[in-house]
């Protein structure tokens, strides 16, 4: 079975044309980036920065949750809500701009798990946090070159987006128009080209049910997250306070006394003496996980991350470099690696977790080499090199091979065991699962 699994992925691969690469937009690496320390801000910066203050001030400290929250979805002056902060242009690239085969492979997973469920008469593709659409758009494009496998199904594409601004640079992308405006629910809707219906919903929740196939790209590390730090006296929340010292700034400061957070959210058998804990991005799993195990699909979950393992790693991002989380907030992204540890505790009660996996293994259990080999010998020189840099960016252990892991949510019944059928002579097990592509150790 596991031989027949890795012939149909072939298979799979092979069937997508033979196209040369799409140019992509360069990553640029900011591990080693310095923390800003300019003071220098306009007067859109200022107005966050004495909103936050004032709000401080009248009501005392708040959690950096609650900051994030204010700094990237502020409906007037939040980050995510005013400004295209990806591309070469903007504070930060993602993988499906890096490179065509990111979306690809995602696109043959999605597919795989599809045919795993017994290839289901509708295949809604939802996608949380799309970006620019670039992935949606590849893995799109996966469907309609595997229209010959997914001939059964009626496919629609489905997206969770909150930033106007980046709403409509989606539906460039895969629409080739702004969309027509729509009552909530969706509030925006379309069809691409070759007729799959596009909705755009500012919640999960208001996506319709039936079977999904959900992506999460750099999603989850971008939700709000909680501060904790041991003490002699316990568990203490690590708040954002105005400078005393430092008029116009803000400060990290550790909270007097419990709060709500640090008695509810903490684990008894936490060991760190730092953690952060992202209870909203718990509330989007559970509802995937629930979703997934009600309605059948999977969720695919691929992000900065860890395995319960580092402590602070809350930051900021501007202009491709580390910049001070605290500085200038509302002009640059926020961020904090995503505890895989805490997806599969608030997850596992209602679906079965495979991973977390480093994504060079990922990606080359899915194959990105086979496809390597197919664009490199339908492309001119530079081409070439376009499609080598963007191969070591995405595997490299230094840049992303890494630093993203890998995690899915599937139905429970997506990996159990064969049974033994009962029977007095002959004894029949019931066909094996097919192994879940990119998390088996497959060879091509």
């Amino acid at each position: 079975m596991r031989g027949l699994f890795v012939a149909n992925t072939k298979q799979l691969l092979r069937s997508i044309d033979s196209v040369g690469p799409i140019p992509a937009a360069r990553w640029r690496a900011t591990t080693g980036g310095r923390l800003s320390s300019s003071s220098s801000s306009s007067g859109e910066e200022n107005a966050m920065l004495r909103h936050l203050i004032s709000k401080i001030k009248a009501t005392g400290p708040i959690s950096v949750a609650e900051y994030m929250r204010e700094a990237l979805t502020n409906p007037a002056m939040g980050y995510y809500v005013k400004k295209n902060m990806l591309g070469a242009d903007g504070d930060f690239v993602t993988s499906p701009e890096i490179s065509q085969i990111f979306g690809e492979l995602l696109g043959v997973w999605a597919v795989s798990e599809w045919m795993a469920a017994g290839r289901p008469d509708r295949l809604q593709l939802v996608e949380l946090g799309p970006g620019r659409g670039s992935l949606a758009a590849d893995v799109l494009r996966v469907f309609g070159q595997l229209r010959s496998v997914l001939s059964a199904a009626s496919a629609s594409l489905h997206l969770v987006e909150v930033s106007p601004v980046l709403s409509r640079l989606q539906a460039r992308t895969l629409i080739g128009t702004e969309g027509a405006e729509a009552e909530e629910p969706v509030y925006k809707s379309g069809r691409t080209s070759a007729g799959t219906p596009v909705s755009w919903y500012r919640r999960l929740d208001d996506v319709p049910p039936g079977f999904s196939i959900f992506l999460a790209h750099e999603f989850f590390d971008a939700l709000p997250v909680h501060k904790f730090q041991r003490t002699e006296r316990g568990w203490r929340e690590v708040m954002v306070d105005a400078d005393p010292d430092a008029p116009g700034r803000l400060r990290l400061a550790v909270a007097p006394a419990p709060t709500l957070a640090s008695v509810t959210l903490v684990q008894p058998d936490e060991t760190r003496d730092h953690v952060e804990v992202c209870a909203e991005g718990g509330v989007v799993v559970r509802q995937l996980a629930r979703r997934v195990s009600g309605h059948g699909g999977a969720a695919l979950i691929a992000d900065y991350g860890h395995d319960g393992t580092k402590t602070d790693t809350f930051r900021g991002f501007k202009g491709h470099r580390l910049h001070d989380p605290l500085e200038a907030p509302g002009c640059a992204d926020l961020t904090a690696d995503v505890d895989f540890s805490y997806v599969r505790r608030v997850a596992e009660p209602l679906a079965a977790c495979v991973g977390p996996l480093a994504q060079r293994v990922f990606l080359r259990n899915m194959g990105i080499d086979v496809r390597m080999q197919v664009l490199l010998r339908n492309c001119d020189r530079s081409a070439r090199e376009q499609l080598t840099a963007s191969y070591r960016v995405l595997m490299d252990g230094a840049e992303m091979g890494e630093r993203f892991l890998f995690m899915a949510l599937l139905h429970p019944s997506r990996l159990e065991e064969p049974e033994m059928a009962a029977g007095l002579k002959l004894q029949k097990k019931k066909p094996a699962q097919l192994p879940v592509a990119g998390f088996a150790q497959l060879h091509f």
